[in-house]
């Protein structure tokens, strides 16, 4: 062997015996480099009450060298996340703490804080607030209860089911109407004289949203509500777009014997310690000065167990019957076997019921894996056992149309028992699929079939559609929504090739929205569930 090839051979073994033994150095030094870099990245999952703030804190990390990443979701869809998902964030902003309780591992929780509070009242048309005398006077949850009952009050509110706004109302009234007990049981519950009157105050209910966002846009883009139900932010920010447009403005009634809060809570998920010093710095900013006073500028109070005489009057405007001087009492709310059996109590016995009208679409260009998912879908939400796992079921106080069609109107199938629902399966899952696309005739005899409906349901349609109306006419469906008594909101549900222009012109006319299910169409049933 030539002496060079020996010795370029000797050198390579040194080196790949030097490598071999620097490796453990080297990959613990890249790891220290990874992890070092991934202690900048803090990935929040928030309520959506917290979109308007993401911008101030994005800015703040920034100045700091923190990545800030804001995932959004219902109050009651962070649980669930956070029960099946938790490792994938390092932060939870919750509109309210007691669903922190509902988690199964509470244990992965650490360094909450309450950001901001804010009571959850009715705000209801100045006019009717004076002609019903509570102006300026003091207010029990039972006078409020009294005047729903016999109808001299009616409100819109977010989902009981899918959103805090709503659930933690619906706690409040409970607990009000068992008396204000130090603690609510799961034995008061089972009292009857609870479900009549929960069921009586739910009678007032004119519509539900399953987001508490678009609650507030559906309120504004109609003048036919008279009262909402909703956080104290939420109508102070509707207030002011009122008085913006020189309308009439909601005038909010406070209960002196308890209202529910939110307490906006920011909590640290302990996946990876490193990086709680970050997560603390941005603790820190939102619970400073700075973040604190735009909170307060956003209709958030943040002041606590106590008075604020010195809170700006042109955001908590007393006209508006926001009295900062005065001490709310807070709702106390009960544990998380009895919050679970509440939630059940309202789905199947206390909540008003719906009649709801699905219209789908049978035309040809359903064909194959169209007609495949409507189906897949249309089973799940139709199936008690199934849907209750994700509380999205039918009631037997429910009523179901289904109304197919195709170039024309094929079929209506019905039931007057949402749990009886296996013969509208098996129709829905015969019935055939050609001719062309008119959703419009299928819209027009969803209200027929609404307008002879009683006021003890709410009324909703849900459209189904996977290409373009082409037959029909949308003038046609104008004319007779404008001459409906009751405005009945038509949800569009969009896959395929879906023109979504189409179902904008009916979403606008009937203020309603679209739901895209091009990617999930079981997650778009799931969360239209929550408007009806």
């Amino acid at each position: 062997m030539k002496l060079k090839t020996f010795w370029c051979i000797f050198a390579f073994i040194v080196i790949i015996n030097f490598l071999a033994a620097m490796s453990p150095l080297l990959i613990d030094m890249a790891s220290k480099v990874i992890i070092k870099h991934e202690s900048k990245n803090i990935k929040i999952l928030s309520s959506y009450d917290n979109k308007d703030i993401e911008p101030y804190l994005k800015d703040y990390a920034k100045k700091n060298k923190i990545n800030v990443e804001f995932s959004y979701m219902g109050d009651l869809d962070i649980v669930d996340e956070l029960n099946n998902n938790s490792s994938s964030y390092d932060a939870v902003w919750i509109s309210n703490s007691i669903w922190l309780y509902m988690l199964d591992n509470t244990y992965t929780i650490s360094e909450s804080k309450s950001i901001s509070i804010s009571p959850v009242v009715m705000g209801i048309k100045y006019s009717k607030a004076e002609s019903l005398g509570l102006i300026g006077k003091k207010i029990y949850n039972k006078d409020l209860l009294e005047l729903i009952k016999n109808k001299q009050i009616k409100y819109v509110m977010s989902s009981v089911t899918q959103t805090n706004t709503g659930a933690t109302a619906y706690l409040g009234f409970l607990n009000s109407i068992a008396g204000s007990p130090e603690v609510l049981t799961e034995e008061m519950l089972e009292d009857p004289s609870l479900a009549i009157n929960m069921k009586n105050i739910f009678s007032g209910v004119e519509r539900v949203s399953g987001d508490e966002n678009y609650l507030e846009e559906m309120f504004l883009n109609s003048d036919s509500y008279e009262a909402m139900l909703a956080s104290e932010s939420s109508l102070i920010k509707i207030n002011q777009e009122l008085k913006k447009a020189n309308k009439e403005q909601l005038y909010l009634i406070y209960p002196i014997d308890g209202v529910a809060i939110n307490d906006s809570t920011f909590a640290y998920i302990d996946n990876s310690k490193n990086k709680k010093d970050n997560y603390l710095k941005l603790q820190k900013y939102l619970l400073g000065d700075e973040c604190q006073q735009l909170l307060q500028n956003k209709g958030r109070r943040t002041w606590y167990g106590g008075v604020n005489k010195n809170a700006d009057k042109n955001i908590f405007n007393t006209n508006w019957g926001i009295d900062t001087n005065a001490y709310l009492v807070t709702t106390k709310y009960p544990s998380k076997s009895v919050m679970t059996k509440a939630i059940n109590l309202y789905i199947e016995e206390l909540r008003k019921p719906t009649h709801v009208v699905f219209c789908l679409d049978y035309s040809g260009s359903m064909y194959g894996d169209g007609v495949s998912e409507l189906l897949n879908a249309m089973n799940y939400i139709l199936d008690y056992e199934k849907s209750s796992l994700d509380k999205l079921q039918f009631s037997k106080y429910d009523k179901i149309s289904v109304i197919t069609f195709g170039s024309q109107i094929k079929n209506i199938f019905s039931t007057d028992n949402g749990k009886n629902t296996e013969i509208l399966r098996s129709r829905i899952n015969s019935e055939n699929v050609d001719g062309q696309t008119d959703l419009y005739d299928a819209i027009i005899e969803g209200f027929n079939i609404l307008s002879r409906e009683s006021d003890e349901y709410t009324k909703t349609i849900i459209a189904m559609t996977d290409g373009q109306i082409n037959a029909g006419s949308y003038d046609s469906l104008t004319y007779k929504y404008t001459r409906l008594k009751e405005k009945i909101p038509v949800y569009s549900i969009t896959f395929g090739q879906a023109d979504e222009s189409q179902l904008q012109n009916i979403a606008n006319l009937t203020n309603s929205k679209i739901f895209d299910g091009k990617t999930n169409l079981l997650g778009a049933f799931k969360e239209v569930r929550g408007y009806n």
